[in-house]
C-alpha cells in the first residue's frame, strides 16, 4: 500500500521588535520544529532565525515581527516579514573582527533555498526573508 503524505501544516508567530525577540523567535521555531518531528532541523533553524529576526530589529523600525513556517514532507519554509519595503537584505563581506554581518551569507550557506519576497507587488508595503530547510534523509 502506498505511503500516504502527511498535511502540510503552517504556523505563524507575531513578536515585537524588540532586542528580547531574536531568543524567543528561535526558540519558539526550534520548538515548533521539534513537535513536528523535525528535531534534526531545530539547530539550523534556531541560528537563521536568530540572524533573521535581528536583521529586521536592527535595520527597521517596523513594530512587529512575523514569522510564517511551513512544515510539509520533512521540509520546513520559514519566511521572517517586516513592513519596511525600502531595506534590500544583501550579503557582505564581515571583517574577522566584526561580531555582525553574517547573517545572510550563514543563509545562503545553511539553507536548501532561500530569498526575498516582496510583498503587494511594484508598490511593496513589506518584505519575507525566507529560507528552506530540509531534513537531510529527504535528499
Amino acid at each position: 500500500m502506498p505511503e500516504v503524505a502527511e498535511p502540510a501544516y503552517a504556523y505563524r508567530l507575531s513578536a515585537p521588535n524588540s532586542p528580547r525577540s531574536p531568543k524567543a523567535c528561535r526558540d519558539a521555531i526550534a520548538a515548533l520544529l521539534q513537535a513536528n518531528g523535525l528535531d534534526v532541523l531545530a539547530d539550523t533553524a534556531r541560528l537563521l532565525v536568530s540572524e533573521a529576526v535581528t536583521n529586521v530589529h536592527q535595520h527597521t523600525a517596523t513594530p512587529v515581527i512575523h514569522i510564517d513556517t511551513l512544515v510539509r514532507d520533512r521540509i520546513a519554509t520559514i519566511a521572517v516579514r517586516d513592513s519596511s519595503p525600502d531595506d534590500l537584505p544583501r550579503p557582505r563581506r564581515a571583517e574577522a573582527d566584526e561580531e555582525g554581518g553574517r547573517g545572510l551569507f550563514l543563509m545562503k550557506q545553511l539553507a536548501h533555498a532561500c530569498g526575498v519576497t516582496w510583498e503587494s507587488g511594484t508598490q511593496p508595503t513589506g518584505k519575507h526573508i525566507w529560507f528552506e530547510l530540509r531534513d537531510p534523509l529527504t535528499e
